[in-house]
């Protein structure tokens, strides 16, 4: 007795394995769908307290003990003071390291040993972190509580975040590319900085854009290591005192005061603004890249 294909298809086996799969999707949809609402909620709510309150005094303003005159001018440069600090060291050393790692190192067992610590350090609780600064940029090396230091230290934050997306990156890059370049007479760094390189460029942009967006919104290892919860002063280069919008939004939530829980409403706006303004246009240099490739 034959069996046709169609009927061997049609087992209970296959069956229940497909009711199975229709169940997980449903079970991911809904997941996705509570996740969505939750954040939809949560911007809706940040909205309509926090735009009433914005304006150009605030976003121009320095912070006062007065809510209704409080700005977010110095924590705004403070960010981005910071946030410059910090994709100037990490974005150099996290691409040296995956390409390192990824072009150069042999199988060793010093080579996987600092892999596996990458991984590990990805996953490190943010305070921790916090206290490293502490103890190596504002004591050992003497930077003090200055945005140098505050820099620094978010660049070691989201440093293993870049280094295993520039790897992912570059071995996502087809090994042909780099083969044709050695085949013509290309030296192994001419073939990895002018063929790997910008095929990875666009993968890697991604890994910076989440590390950025990440150092962004950090608090913790921030007041860690000391940064100012109210601040009347602008900093003007790298050695001054800081702070950063998320700071400023915890200290104006900490007040009792009704007022302060709409300015603090405002600074999560401008917060996100700033965000999706560094986002965008990193994923525009990015997509810029990739068409060029």
């Amino acid at each position: 007795m034959t069996v046709s294909a169609h009927e061997l298809l049609a087992t209970p086996d296959r069956a229940s394995r497909e009711r199975r799969e229709r169940v997980f999707t449903l079970w991911m949809l809904l997941a996705l769908t509570i996740a969505i609402i939750a954040l939809l909620a949560l911007l809706f709510d940040v909205l309509k307290v926090g735009i009433p309150r914005l304006n150009a005094a605030f976003v121009t303003d320095f912070p006062s003990r007065v809510p209704e005159r409080s700005g977010a001018y110095p924590a705004i440069l403070g960010s981005l003071w910071v946030i410059g600090v910090c994709a100037a060291f990490a974005i150099p050393v996290g691409m040296g390291a995956a390409i390192y790692l990824e072009e150069y190192a042999k199988p060793s067992r010093l080579n996987r040993f600092i892999e596996i610590n990458i991984a590990n350090l990805a996953g490190i609780p943010s305070v921790i972190y916090g206290l490293l600064g502490l103890a190596v940029f504002v004591r050992f090396l003497g930077f003090g509580r200055t945005v140098l230091a505050g820099g620094l230290t978010l660049g070691l934050l989201v440093l293993p975040v870049i280094t295993i997306a520039g790897r992912e990156a570059i071995r996502a890059v087809p090994p042909s590319i780099k083969e044709a370049a050695l085949a013509v007479g290309a030296t192994e760094w001419q073939a990895i900085s002018r063929q790997v390189l910008p095929a990875a460029l666009p993968g890697f942009m991604t890994g910076v854009i989440l590390a950025i967006s990440r150092a962004l919104g950090e608090t913790a290892p921030l007041i860690t290591m000391g940064a100012l919860t109210f601040v009347t002063f602008v900093p003007n280069h790298v050695l001054d005192r800081f702070t950063v919008l998320p700071i400023q939004i915890y200290n104006w939530t900490s007040r009792p005061q009704e007022a302060f829980q709409e300015t603090a409403a405002a600074g999560i706006v401008v917060l996100l603004i700033v965000l999706l303004t560094m986002n965008a246009l990193a994923i525009w240099l990015r997509n810029r890249y990739q068409r060029r490739w």
